[in-house]
């Protein structure tokens, strides 16, 4: 038998689309079997249906259930291929050796691109070969550089490291409360310092600099001129993006909510807020500054529709470009996102500034919302911007405060060794 570390796992747990409907959990324990090449292991069945049972309970965000999945996911394939064991034979050593696992996986466990974990083929919906648990990726500039992806180099952040914790001890805790298990073997790890390390001086937020968002919203600004049947959308999501400090998920519709013009309502004092339903299901109301508002109008004229929207206005805020409906994948906000940077960084190059437009080559979408709140957070009082950036704590805020290292750097460059010359 072919050492399983050597041999690429099949995927085994599909989407919600797919798994959600729970009288077939039982028929999907049972085709389980089919990922073993020897006898099937004792338990794999019923560690199949409790993880899904777990997992359809993120039903309401399918970026929490990705997420989960794929923590869950690799845990399933070590515990069985690796391990030899059930899920809920697994003790705190077990877990242990699972995470050291995850921070050094098998090459064959590697992949160099995400791809669709399942495939159509003759019909049938079947485990993509090229799938993988575990990828490996280049930087943005890298990738433009032509830097192929080395499995090698294979090393995740401390975000994920943490998030596979959170992840196993949330769906230990299930299990206990299920009976499934008699504890939460995550909880008994003493010593996850060996695996987590503090982050307080290393851990900042990214960020573009002015002059950057400068570039990028002129260039917003230009493609909306050129072609406003197809770029004032652009325009309008990258002015949200960094003035209501927008979460790209928060722009499209999917299971949890469908973003419509009529999300931008007027209290009776004449101000006007943006409902919106956030990360983890949770709503909350987005100050609508006068910038946004003019923003608002301008999009709203380029689509023939009133200067401003009536709470009954059922119109799609970020509707698709060609047919009917909003957009329903962060993936073509990205997109829109990533273009109008990619258009910033060519003329931030032909205006000499190569520099500064190699540091916007790196920056992502989410970076907007970072920009948006550490401008904010420097004029506002810090309680509102925490409001309508939707952060849980106060501390979440704060790091902003200090976030811009640019700024840090620069005060401190002209310090002296000698006091007195």
């Amino acid at each position: 038998m072919k050492n399983p570390k050597r041999v690429a796992p099949r995927a085994i747990i599909d989407n919600l689309a797919v798994i959600g409907d729970r009288r077939h959990h039982e028929a999907q324990a049972r085709s389980v079997t089919r990922f073993f090449t020897g006898k099937p292991l004792e338990g794999a069945g019923h560690d199949y249906v409790s993880t899904l049972q777990f997992l359809t309970s993120y039903d309401g965000s399918t970026a929490t259930f990705n997420a989960y999945r794929r923590e869950l996911e690799r845990l399933l394939q070590w515990s069985w291929h690796i391990q030899k064991k059930s899920i809920h034979q697994l003790m705190r050593e077990d877990i242990v050796e699972f995470i050291s696992f995850t921070l050094n996986p098998p090459v064959a466990w590697i992949g160099t691109k995400n791809v669709s974990r399942f495939i159509i083929r003759d019909g049938n919906r079947v485990s993509n070969p090229a799938w993988r648990p575990f990828v490996v990726t280049v930087s943005k500039a890298e990738f433009r550089a032509g830097v192929a992806p080395d499995k090698k180099q294979y090393n995740p952040s401390q975000a994920s490291v943490r998030a596979t914790f959170k992840v196993l001890s949330s769906f230990y805790d299930y299990l206990a409360q299920e009976s499934f298990v008699n504890s939460n073997p995550v909880a008994l790890i003493r010593q996850k310092s060996k695996f987590l390390r503090s982050e307080h001086n290393s851990s900042y937020v990214r960020r573009i600099s002015d002059l950057q968002w400068d570039y990028v919203l002129e260039t917003a600004e230009l493609m909306a001129e050129e072609n406003p049947e197809e770029h004032e959308r652009t325009l309008f999501i990258m002015t949200a993006l960094f003035v209501m400090y927008l979460r790209i998920s928060e722009l499209v519709a999917d299971e949890r909510s469908a973003p419509v013009m009529g999300d931008f309502k007027k209290d009776r004092d004449g101000n006007w807020w943006f409902h919106v339903t956030g990360k983890g299901n949770k709503h909350r109301t987005v100050t609508v500054s006068n910038a946004m508002l003019k923003a608002l109008k301008r999009y709203r004229k380029s689509r023939d529709l009133s200067p401003l929207p009536t709470p009954s206005d059922s119109a799609p805020l970020v509707p698709k470009t060609r047919g009917k409906g909003p957009v329903t994948s962060s993936r073509w906000i990205r997109r829109i996102v990533q273009d109008c940077f990619d258009r910033a960084y060519d003329r931030m190059c032909v205006d000499g500034l190569k520099d500064d437009a190699e540091d916007l080559n790196e920056s992502t979408v989410h970076w907007l919302r970072h920009t948006g709140i550490s401008e904010d957070v420097q004029n506002r009082p810090r309680e509102h911007v925490r409001d309508d950036a939707g952060h849980a704590t106060m501390a979440t805020t704060d790091r902003y405060i200090e976030s811009d290292q640019r700024e840090r750097h620069a005060s401190g460059r002209s310090k002296q060794a000698k006091l007195f010359e």
